[in-house]
């Protein structure tokens, strides 16, 4: 699946389906499998303990998740860079942008070849105004983490594909800062004002 012997990254929509062929195909050989919705630091703890129990043979370690957060994903980077003898890591997630530059630069990466399907959203970007801000906003103020990062990628595939916008330096560094804060757990109100009010203040400019 990887070049790398010592394993990699998938980003795949079926996390489950895939641990499982990997296991299979890795058979007789052990594979240890971690799924979560939310990789925690209590999860890494325990992968990397797994990880320090000795083996004869390769033992294939799977963590699979929704959104790995980002004290999980800085105690993993030593590990991943040196991983103990007959330890190969394989990662799973959705999106690429789960994971920290750094803990990509430690494995190769692949990503399944398939189009994502987005719903229309209920908002036009490019006619913006704050009644239709404030809306939007208050319709989506309950999701969890990995629902939340969708609605940004969500709102950002609208912007580009969808209304064909040229957008600006401050509107996309928007978007990645999104993203990086909803990693921190930024209440996702506030994260949808500081996307959106860029949209707002260049249709006003534009008036």
């Amino acid at each position: 699946m990887f070049e790398n012997e010592r394993g990699g990254i998938l980003i795949t929509a079926e996390m489950e389906e895939r641990a499982r062929e990997i296991e299979e195909s890795r058979h007789p050989l052990r594979c240890v499998t971690f799924m979560r919705d939310d990789f925690k630091i209590e999860d890494a703890k325990e992968v990397i303990s797994e990880a320090y129990r000795s083996e004869e043979n390769t033992k294939t370690l799977i963590l699979g998740a929704k959104s790995f957060t980002i004290p999980a994903q800085n105690a993993l980077l030593k590990i991943l860079e040196e991983p103990p003898r007959n330890i190969v890591f394989i990662l799973l997630a959705p999106n690429k942008s789960t994971f920290l530059p750094t803990v990509r630069s430690r494995l190769s990466l692949k990503q399944e070849h398939h189009e994502r399907l987005y719903e229309s959203l209920p908002i036009a970007l490019k006619n913006l105004d704050l009644s239709g801000l404030f809306t939007f906003v208050k319709q989506h103020d309950r999701l969890k983490k990995h629902e939340a990062k969708g609605l940004i990628e969500q709102l950002m595939h609208q912007a580009i594909h969808v209304e064909k916008l040229s957008l600006t330096t401050a509107q996309l560094e928007g978007f990645e800062k999104a993203l990086r804060l909803i990693e921190l757990n930024s209440r996702l109100q506030s994260v949808l004002v500081m996307v959106l009010m860029n949209f707002l203040k260049e249709v006003k400019r534009g008036r």
